[in-house]
C-alpha cells in the first residue's frame, strides 16, 4: 500500500496543473506592439546581423551565456538502465530544475534517440550553437568516455558528463579532508575501488592527479579484479588492471586504506572493514543503498571515517555540490571547456568550505548546534549557501589561469556581489525550515481532521517526518476518508471531543478553562461545553502540553478559529498587540507581509509593535530583517494623519529599538528598489539594504497586497502565521492547497522546537 501510494505521489506530482517540472518565460516586456515589434520583426533583424559579424555577439544579445542543455539518450538513467530517451525527460527535467534553484542557470533538456556514439556526438555538436555550455547525463559506459572526450575536442563551450566527474569532484574533496584526519598521504594510501563504471573511472583518473599512485590501485568489476593476466577490451579498465595478487575484494581490502565503492548496496562485510589498515575511510556510494550500511561500519571500527551518498547519514557524496557551481564559474568567463584544472579548483574550494566556520543557518537547517570538520563533517552541506559564492570564483579563475576563459572577470568583488543576488532565488527558506522540523518532530494538532485535504497532509508530514499528527473529529468519518482516498495513516491518534471515553480530559480542560476566563464572562457550564468544539480542545491540548503546536482553520472563518487560541494563550509576555504574517517565496528570496490579517486601524505605538513582533520571528528564521514601513508617501511628502502615523513608528523604533534595520515612511516601489532609494533618498537607513519585511500601515492595505500579489505576482504564500501568541497556533486560509497546509505545519513544527 505505501508503495502504491509513494508511486501515485510521485505521478502526481510531475503531471498536477502544468505537466513537468520546468517552462520557459520571457524576461523582456511583450505587452505592446512596440515590444513585439523588438522583440521580433523587423527589431529582431539587427541582433542577428550583429552576431553575423561576430559570432561572439551571441552572448551580448541573447540567453546563451546562461544557458546549458541537459542531454542524454537515456541509456543509464539512475538505477533503471537503458529505459530510451523518451522515459529519461524527468531525470533531465529535474536536473534542470536543480541547476535553477542551485545557480541560477536556464536549462533546456534535451533527450536524444541516438545510441551510436557518432550520431549522438554529430547530433549534439549540431545543436550547440544555441548553448552556453553542455551537461551530459545518464549515458551508459564506456560509450560516455568517447562522447565526451570527442565534444570536449570539437566544441568551444564547457562540456561535463556530471555522472562521471561530479561523483569524482565531491569525493576527492571528501578524500583529501578524510586522509587529512586520518594522518596520511594521497600518494601513499592503497586504494580499492569496487565498480568500474563511469564513475568510479572519473574519481580514480582525479585521485590520480591529485597525487595518488596508479600502482597502489586496486580496481574490481562485477567479475572480481581487473588483472593484467585477463583478456581486457575496454581501454578504460585496462588503464588500471593489476599484476598484483588480488583478485577478489575480501583480499584486495586487506591493510588497504581507501575503500570506493560504486557497485550495489550490501557487498562489503564488517569482517573486510575490520581487516583495512588504521584510520580506514570508506565511501560507500551506491545508491539507495550503499555498499555497507552506516551502522555496520561505525560498529566494525571506531577509526573509520565513512561516506556515503545517503542524505540521512553524515558525509553525503552529492552531485549537487559541484556541478550548477562548476557551470556557473564556467559560464561566467565563457570557458571553453572544462578541464582538469577547473575541476580540482573545485575540489580545493568544496574541501576548503568543510573547515571553515559553518553559518549558523546550515546548523539550524540540519539541527546541529556546531557543525565543525571532523570524522562526520568532512564535506559541505548541499544547502550551505557558500557553495556558489566559493566554488564558482575557484572555478572561474582556474579558468582564467588555464587560458580558457574567453571573457575574463576583472571586478571580483563586484562578481561575489553578483553571485549573492543570485542566492535568493529559489525557496531555500522553505527548504530550510523543512530540514530544521525533521530533526525533532513536534506533536500538531489538526482540529479538522474530517476534511481530505487535512488528511491528505497529515500523511505527508508524518511520511516526511516533519511533524507528529494527531486528528481531531469523529472516528468513523475520518477512518472512512482513508480509506477512499487510500491514506497511510494506521498509529495516528484520531481523538473525537464528544466522545464518552475523552470525558474526563474535556472535563480537565473545561475546568482549566473556566479558572482563566471566570471573571471574563465564561461560565463554569460553558466552558465545559467549550471543550466539545476541536478549536478549543485542541488549542487546551497544546497549553496543557498534550502536544505542541495546533492547526485550524481550512473550513472556518478567521475570527472562529482564532478567538479559541486567544482565550486560551494569550500573548507572549510582554506583547501587548497580536499579528498576522504572511510569507511570499518570490525568485528574489522571502519577502514578509505585516500586518495582514488582525490589526484594522493601528496606532502609531500599534505599528511599532508589529514590526518588532514581525523581526523577531523573521529571525528565528535565520534570516536578517530589513523593513520599510509602508505608506502612501515618502519621507514627510504628506501632511495628512495616516502618513504622519507611520512616520511616528519609525521615530519610536529608531529611539526603542535602534537595532532594527528600518526606516519609512515610504511607497511601497520605493522601498523594493535600492536604485530608486539611492536616488531620492541617500539618507535612509535602507539605501544598499535589500528590504525583505513589508509593514502595511492598516488592514485593508496589507490584505489587499498579499492577496493581490499571491493571485497575480506568480509566488508561493505561506501564512498567515500568528505572531505573539504564548503557544504554537497557525491559522490556515479557508480552502488552502495541501501544500499551503503542509507549510503550515513545518512553520508550525519549527516554532515549537524553537519555544522549547
Amino acid at each position: 500500500m505505501a508503495g502504491s501510494r509513494k508511486r501515485q505521489e510521485a505521478l502526481d506530482y510531475h503531471a498536477d496543473g502544468k505537466p513537468g517540472k520546468i517552462e520557459v518565460r520571457p524576461i523582456k516586456p511583450y505587452s505592446s506592439q512596440r515590444d513585439l515589434a523588438l522583440a521580433y520583426s523587423p527589431g529582431v533583424a539587427e541582433p542577428c546581423k550583429e552576431i553575423e559579424a561576430d559570432k561572439e555577439n551571441a552572448y551580448k544579445y541573447t540567453t546563451k551565456g546562461n544557458l546549458v542543455a541537459v542531454i542524454s539518450n537515456g541509456t543509464a538513467v539512475l538505477g533503471l538502465g537503458d529505459i530510451g530517451p523518451d522515459a529519461s525527460k524527468p531525470v533531465m527535467e529535474g536536473k534542470g530544475l536543480l541547476f535553477k534553484i542551485f545557480a541560477d542557470i536556464d536549462v533546456f533538456d534535451i533527450e536524444v534517440d541516438a545510441k551510436e556514439v557518432d550520431h549522438f556526438i554529430s547530433t549534439v555538436k549540431a545543436i550547440a550553437p544555441t548553448f552556453g555550455g553542455i551537461n551530459l547525463e545518464d549515458i551508459k559506459a564506456p560509450e560516455c568516455f568517447e562522447i565526451e572526450e570527442r565534444l570536449r575536442e570539437e566544441l568551444d563551450i564547457p562540456v561535463m558528463h556530471d555522472d562521471q566527474h561530479g561523483t569524482a569532484i565531491i569525493s576527492s574533496a571528501a578524500l583529501l579532508n578524510a586522509l587529512e584526519l586520518a594522518e596520511k598521504k594521497i600518494e601513499d594510501v592503497r586504494i580499492v575501488v569496487n565498480g568500474a563504471g563511469a564513475a568510479a573511472m572519473a574519481c580514480i583518473n582525479l585521485y590520480v592527479a591529485l597525487g595518488a599512485k596508479k600502482e597502489n590501485i586496486i580496481m574490481l568489476d562485477s567479475k572480481g579484479v581487473i588483472r593484467t593476466d585477463m583478456d581486457i577490451t575496454n581501454p578504460y579498465k585496462k588503464k588500471y588492471a593489476t599484476s598484483q595478487d588480488y583478485h577478489q575484494l575480501d583480499d584486495a581490502i586487506k591493510d588497504a586504506d581507501v575503500f570506493l565503492g560504486l557497485s550495489v548496496g550490501d557487498i562489503l562485510s564488517k569482517a573486510m572493514i575490520k581487516s583495512m589498515a588504521k584510520n580506514p575511510i570508506v565511501f560507500a556510494l551506491a545508491n539507495p543503498d550503499p555498499e555497507i550500511p552506516y551502522k555496520d561500519a561505525m560498529e566494525a571500527r571506531e577509526d573509520v571515517i565513512m561516506a556515503t551518498g545517503r542524505s540521512d547519514q553524515p558525509n553525503q557524496v552529492n552531485n549537487v555540490l559541484g556541478f550548477p557551481f562548476i557551470f556557473r564559474g564556467a559560464l561566467d568567463v565563457r570557458a571553453t571547456e572544462i578541464n582538469e584544472a577547473m575541476k580540482l579548483a573545485a575540489v580545493y574550494a568544496i574541501a576548503k568550505i568543510a573547515k571553515e566556520t559553518v553559518p549558523e543557518e546550515v546548523n539550524e537547517a540540519y539541527g546541529e548546534k556546531n557543525l565543525q570538520f571532523g570524522r562526520e563533517f568532512i564535506i559541505p552541506k548541499p544547502m550551505d549557501p557558500r557553495l556558489l559564492m566559493a566554488v564558482a570564483p575557484a572555478v572561474a579563475k582556474a579558468a582564467i589561469k588555464s587560458g580558457v576563459a574567453q571573457n575574463p572577470i576583472k571586478d571580483w568583488g563586484r562578481y561575489k556581489i553578483e553571485l549573492s543576488n543570485r542566492l535568493g532565488r529559489d525557496n531555500k527558506l522553505v527548504r530550510n525550515m523543512t530540514a530544521r522540523a525533521r530533526l525533532n518532530p513536534q506533536r500538531v494538532v489538526f482540529a479538522e481532521a474530517d476534511n481530505y485535504k487535512i488528511l491528505r497532509a497529515a500523511q505527508i508530514v508524518k511520511d516526511e517526518n516533519i511533524a507528529i499528527p494527531i486528528l481531531l473529529g469523529k472516528e468513523k468519518k475520518i477512518n472512512a476518508l482513508i480509506e477512499e482516498h487510500n491514506l497511510d495513516l494506521e498509529h495516528v491518534e484520531i481523538i473525537d471531543p464528544k466522545e464518552e471515553q475523552h470525558l474526563e480530559q474535556r472535563k480537565s480542560y473545561g475546568k482549566e478553562l473556566f479558572n482563566r476566563r471566570q471573571r471574563k464572562g465564561l461560565t463554569q457550564f460553558e466552558s465545559q461545553q467549550k471543550m466539545r468544539d476541536r478549536n478549543y480542545f485542541g488549542a487546551m491540548m497544546v497549553e496543557q502540553g498534550d502536544a505542541d503546536a495546533f492547526i485550524s482553520g481550512i473550513t472556518r472563518n478567521y475570527p472562529e478559529t482564532i478567538r479559541p487560541a486567544l482565550r486560551i494563550f494569550g500573548t507572549e509576555e510582554g506583547v501587548n498587540k497580536i499579528a498576522g504574517m504572511y510569507i511570499l517565496i518570490t525568485k528574489k528570496g522571502p519577502v514578509f507581509f505585516a500586518d495582514t490579517t488582525i490589526n484594522v486601524n493601528p496606532t502609531a505605538q500599534d505599528l511599532a509593535d508589529i514590526a518588532v513582533l514581525t523581526a523577531n520571528s523573521v529571525k528565528r528564521m535565520k534570516i536578517k530583517p530589513r523593513i520599510a514601513m509602508l505608506s502612501f508617501a515618502n519621507f514627510g511628502s504628506s501632511e495628512f494623519e495616516e502618513s504622519r502615523k507611520v512616520s511616528k513608528a519609525v521615530e519610536i523604533l529608531h529611539k526603542e529599538h535602534p537595532d532594527l534595520v528600518v526606516d519609512g515612511e515610504l511607497q511601497a516601489n520605493f522601498a523594493l528598489s535600492n536604485e530608486l532609494m539611492t536616488e531620492k533618498f541617500p539618507f535612509s537607513k535602507l539605501v544598499d539594504k535589500k528590504v525583505n519585511v513589508l509593514i502595511f500601515p492598516n488592514l485593508s492595505a496589507g490584505n489587499i497586497a498579499y492577496k493581490l500579489v499571491q493571485e497575480i505576482g506568480e509566488v508561493e504564500s505561506i501564512g498567515p502565521i500568528l505572531l505573539g501568541l504564548d503557544k504554537p497556533a497557525h491559522i490556515l486560509q479557508l480552502g488552502s492547497s495541501v501544500r499551503e497546509i503542509v507549510n503550515m505545519v513545518t512553520i508550525a513544527s519549527v516554532d515549537a522546537q524553537t519555544r522549547k
